[in-house]
């Protein structure tokens, strides 16, 4: 599980979030930090922020779609932009799921959890679906 967003309270209130749900948790402060830790963390979802420095959301979703290692993890944009256009846009790149701030934690973890079942574990590590853990 990788966490991106610049704003450090709502970070932690994520990563805490999952953290008590039984999720491995990793964070990063915009979408360059994500791409950057991407490939060591290896999460199974990742949550992006929209509106961050350096890296937005958009741009961060769009490079990881188009990366071959990293093109199937899932990615839960969580964001204060709820328009219409906001949503089809990340349904357009690819994003999984879209949750928009304020937010349920309890919906956040149910989202977070489907996406993680559905990308299950690789067949080498030897994890089972069921554990309730994902990184």
């Amino acid at each position: 599980m990788l966490v991106v967003d610049d704003d450090e309270v709502i970070r932690q209130l994520i990563a805490v979030n999952l953290q008590l749900e039984g999720f491995e948790v990793a964070t990063a402060v915009d979408g360059q930090d994500c791409l950057d830790k991407v490939a060591e963390v290896a999460p199974d979802v990742i949550t992006l922020d929209v509106m961050m420095p350096r890296l937005d959301g958009w741009v961060t979703a769009v490079r990881l779609r188009e990366n071959p290692a990293t093109r199937n993890i899932g990615v839960v944009m969580i964001t204060a932009r709820a328009q219409d256009h906001d949503v089809r846009r990340g349904h357009e790149i690819g994003v999984d799921a879209y949750i928009t701030k304020p937010f349920d934690p309890n919906d956040l973890i149910r989202t977070v959890r489907e996406l993680a079942a559905s990308s299950g574990p690789s067949p080498e590590s030897g994890e089972s679906a069921e554990s309730g853990e994902s990184t």
